[in-house]
């Protein structure tokens, strides 16, 4: 049988520094645990615009469509601040997501026993934090119609964003939220603003229809989304898997990121509907940005790109216990105090580099051979 494809989209600013890291972990997994891919790469985002005047070319969305996972970098930075919304480096990633259909975005906040004390938080509020967020990710008001800015008779302008939800694109994404549960804490909390939003409303009713007609083994609650934030700084542990839209989705795993300590530590995946050959449409992608104030300079934790690659291994290649053993081995070099500058506490010390991080995963995975 054909290996697996992979298509590479390093990006911007540390996107091709971290993804150099997770090629050489792909490449431990073909020489030592006979995983191999076929692997490709290609531009996105302000590279992409650098070479062809667009963030994202047909023939490299053909690519994305027709390979088993996309493993992308990040996109984004200050030189391309100017340019026409249309033309923006965001717009290639938000260009994959919509045509691939990826509608359930996966986050989780996992705190690491070595990374305890480097959450905003107390330690015993974060000490074995484990949930998982499931961001619905191809509507709402990101994608809504209509949309825009325009002109109004008095000299004013006004801004539209259309918040839009349909049934079956609800339900999918609360299907996704209920079988991560059952093989998790069996809880979801699904989060919307059904007090003041029809489309709120419309969430909580198709989300209670999916757990009563399908998943009545699973434990479900409901929260509002302002209520759900401040619970997550509140106490965190009491959530399981949580389900919500893209807009407050994308506020809500963004404030569970920093229970974690450092943006540099959280993956994510992004799934679809299964292809003909049963693996879903995928996207895999760090949460941290482009962070074009450390590009080049070899600072770059690579650890979220590597566990976003953990995060393939898992979903989009049937190999949980392989994703384990990565997992295990960032855990191992952090309990040892490997620490990139970002992981470094108040009382400082001596930072190693993107690169030097990279390696010494690599020698706890050869460890545990």
């Amino acid at each position: 049988m054909a290996n697996p494809s992979i298509l590479i989209l390093p990006g911007d600013g540390i996107g091709p520094e971290v993804m150099a890291e997770v090629r050489k972990v792909i490449g431990w997994f073909g020489k030592n645990r006979d995983l191999n891919f076929d692997l490709s790469e290609d531009l996105v985002g302000g590279a992409a615009y650098d070479a062809h005047g667009t963030p994202l070319t047909d023939a490299t969305m053909a690519k994305a469509q027709s390979v088993d996972a996309v493993l992308l970098g990040a996109v984004g930075g200050p030189a391309y601040d100017d340019l026409d919304f249309s033309v923006k480096p965001e717009r290639g990633l938000l260009r994959l997501r919509k045509e691939m259909d990826l509608f359930a975005n996966l986050r989780p906040a996992q705190c690491f026993d070595a990374l305890a004390d480097f959450s905003s938080l107390k330690k015993d509020v974060v000490s074995g934090l484990d949930i998982m967020i499931v961001r619905e990710l191809t509507s709402g008001s990101y994608f809504g119609e209509p949309r825009g800015i325009s002109d109004l008779p008095d000299g004013q302008r006004v801004g539209i964003n259309t918040q839009r939800y349909t049934t079956n694109e609800i339900r999918r994404v609360a299907r996704s939220a209920f079988e991560l549960a059952r093989k998790r804490g069996n809880k979801v909390c699904s989060m919307e603003k059904a007090n003041v939003m029809e489309s709120g409303i419309l969430w909580r009713e198709e989300v209670t229809w999916v757990h009563q007609n399908e998943y009545p083994d699973v434990e479900l609650s409901h929260m509002y989304a302002d209520n759900g934030a401040m619970q997550l700084v509140r106490w965190p542990k009491q959530f399981d898997v949580i389900v919500t839209d893209n807009l407050f989705g994308d506020i809500l795993s963004d404030c569970a990121a920093m229970l974690t300590g450092s943006l540099g530590m959280l993956p994510s995946a992004s799934l679809g509907v299964p292809m003909e050959n049963g693996r879903p449409k995928a996207m895999y992608e760090p949460v941290h940005g482009s962070a074009p104030d450390i590009t080049g300079q070899g600072k770059a934790n690579p650890i979220a790109c590597i566990l976003s690659f953990a995060m393939a291994l898992r979903y989009s290649f049937d190999n949980g216990d392989e994703a384990t053993r990565l997992e295990n081995a960032i855990e191992t070099v952090l309990a040892n105090g490997a620490r990139t500058a970002d992981l470094l506490g108040p009382e400082g010390g001596s930072p190693i580099s993107t690169t030097e991080m990279g390696d010494v995963i690599i020698a706890a995975l050869d460890a545990s051979l």
